[in-house]
């Protein structure tokens, strides 16, 4: 079977974020996917302290949650990751868990160039809102700088872009528009 890690970086757990990640997540379930679902608001997540103990040891020294999506993310066969656009990047959570995760996902002790330590054979998908209107959201850089964060992340642990979905325009929007819920549905499809 099959495992997929969704990671939920947004407060609003009933959100355009959370809606198209739930979508994403019932993809998998249908194709019989184990799914473990992490919601960063409400996990037990320290900010990352700098101490870059994690290099010598591919783990964070600091023990709370991200434990638990550290394992999770290494044992996973696609992650997908829903975030709103936060002033052209992701929220602080989401950056925070990036941060703690580096020593797991990648090793710069060696060399120039850092070596992924994920493999290629898992995959990520990119899932963001934002609530500049396309499109301005690409033009001035808000959620293409909330894509490069998290493509960065991922890309450098060594893992393959699935694909991305941008919902851009989302403000007063209730409601993830049925050309974006196609899009996420295309791509799982695919995985």
């Amino acid at each position: 079977m099959k495992k997929m890690l969704a990671i939920l970086a947004s407060p609003r757990t009933e959100g355009n974020a959370a809606t198209m990640l739930d979508i994403a997540v019932g993809m998998a379930r249908q194709k019989g996917c184990e799914v473990t679902y992490v919601d960063l608001y409400q996990k037990n997540i320290a900010w990352c302290r700098g101490c870059m103990a994690c290099k010598q040891t591919r783990s964070c020294v600091v023990e709370d949650d991200v434990k638990d999506i550290e394992r999770n993310l290494k044992e996973c066969d696609l992650a997908a990751v829903a975030s709103p656009t936060y002033f052209a990047n992701v929220p602080a959570p989401l950056k925070n868990v990036f941060d703690r995760l580096v020593g797991a996902v990648m090793d710069d002790n060696g060399g120039m160039i850092p070596k992924p330590l994920l493999s290629h054979e898992q995959k990520y998908l990119v899932l963001v809102t934002c609530s500049t209107p396309p499109p301005f959201d690409r033009l001035g850089g808000q959620s293409t700088g909330t894509v490069k964060a998290i493509k960065e992340f991922f890309h450098t642990s060594g893992m393959k872009r699935a694909g991305t979905v941008v919902f851009a325009g989302t403000k007063g929007k209730c409601a993830v528009p049925l050309g974006v819920a196609k899009k996420i549905e295309f791509i799982m499809e695919k995985i």
